[in-house]
């Protein structure tokens, strides 16, 4: 009995001993605890859940007449396990612990959790609001319709990916419109995909898909041509304008998927003159004394050569009372009597210079022999230098700061 008795004393002092040990741990925990968050900043003090959503109430009341709303900024009780190390006024950064030092993972979105978490700052919801595409409200004057597509190009099967996503704000000849598109991939004109007919509309939604087959040697040569057309009730067609978009400016690649727009241009019906046309335009900048001209495309070319090696660039010169002063040049088109270029060339010119001074493009083709043959030469200047539509488009020019002026011009 003495035995069971020193047996049953000492188990119950392990015991209480080990309560006693128990109790103690979890005290420290409790405390180390309350002490792992230190000052961030000065005015920074612990709030509990019930304060945060009185002091927000209040804040909300008063911003209400604002502009934006800021969003508290805090630090989750959950972080207690982080050790932070000081820097220069009393500001706080976190330092790179033992990796087994794993916080402990809390209800990330319950507001039990702010009980004793520290409201750092705000932030400005405001200032990370993307920006509104105004692609489809801002459309010019004289908009006749805006075209949207994409296009990918992928590289082992030789595919160029072209979807048609959708046509807005058509301009039909008579109040109903049943609009259509065909694609070209220039130089070949002579075959084309084309969309299904929309019933009815003037703001279709198209959402097709379109494969060409193209070399990646030849991609950047070609250019994506989209007309735009109207079926009457006598099945009539009637193109409401036009899409050029050339390839060579774009970085095609089977993870780099283009979206795009571009505002419907009206086909020129005209014949195109005895050495072709070219199209380009003009814009002058005053206050940068700045002359720009964007050449645009050709057509009509007379080549030397038929041969897909051919190539036809612009050369466009600066002149001063017919002294030369720079010239630029495209990239060379190959293989096509309507070359596109969308090409951005600007020249040094001081607006009292504009009464003397003239552009001139001429259109060049190179041949196999390294010769340089003229297609054809267009200048457009002051009253000194031109006359007719030449002369009206420099004049639009300056009478429209900053603004491009577009034009097609017969070559001589």
């Amino acid at each position: 009995e003495q035995a069971v008795a020193v047996a049953g004393a000492v188990i119950g002092g392990i015991l209480l001993f080990v309560l006693i040990g128990i109790t103690a741990y979890l005290l420290w925990k409790k405390f180390c605890f309350l002490l792992s968050y230190e000052k961030l900043t000065s005015p920074i003090k612990t709030t509990n859940a019930s304060t945060f959503f009185q002091d927000q109430t209040n804040s909300e009341t008063q911003l209400k007449s604002t502009r934006s709303r800021s969003v508290p900024f805090i630090i989750p009780p959950t972080l207690h396990g982080r050790d932070w190390i000081n820097l220069t006024n009393e500001e706080q950064v976190q330092e790179d612990s033992d990796p087994s030092m794993i916080p402990q993972s809390g209800p990330r979105s319950s507001f039990h959790s702010l009980a004793g978490a520290y409201v750092v700052g705000t932030i400005n919801p405001e200032l990370y609001k993307f920006p509104e595409d105004k692609s489809e409200t801002d459309f010019p004057a004289g908009n006749i319709g805006r075209l949207w597509f994409s296009i990918e190009y992928e590289q082992e099967s030789e595919r160029l990916l072209v979807s048609l996503i959708k046509v807005r704000k058509l301009q039909p000849p008579a109040d109903s419109c049943s609009p259509f598109v065909k694609i070209y991939l220039l130089p070949d004109e002579r075959s084309y995909l084309q969309s299904k007919t929309k019933r009815k509309t003037l703001n279709p939604q198209f959402d097709e898909n379109f494969v060409f087959q193209v070399s990646s040697k030849m991609l950047l040569q070609r250019t994506l041509k989209f007309l735009v057309y109207h079926v009457d009730k006598q099945k009539k067609h009637h193109l409401l304008g036009q899409v050029i978009f050339p390839l060579k400016n774009e970085v095609l690649t089977e993870d780099n998927k283009l979206v795009i727009w571009r505002d419907l241009e009206k086909e020129n019906l005209e014949p195109p003159s005895e050495h072709g046309d070219i199209q380009f335009s003009l814009s002058y900048n005053d206050y940068l004394g700045r002359l720009t001209v964007v050449v645009l495309r050709a057509r009509g070319l007379k080549l030397q050569e038929e041969s897909h090696s051919v190539g036809v660039y612009v050369k466009v010169s600066l002149m001063n009372h017919n002294k030369f002063i720079k010239s630029k040049k495209t990239a060379a088109v190959l293989g096509t009597p309507s070359p596109v270029y969308n090409e951005t060339f600007s020249f040094k010119v001081d607006q009292t210079e504009l009464d003397t001074a003239s552009l001139s493009l001429s259109v060049l083709q190179s041949t196999k022999g390294e010769k340089t043959l003229l297609l054809g030469r267009v200048v457009v200047g002051p009253f000194m230098y031109t006359r007719g539509k030449e002369l009206e488009h420099w004049n639009e020019m300056i009478s429209k700061p900053k603004e491009l002026v577009k034009r097609w011009h017969a070559l001589c």
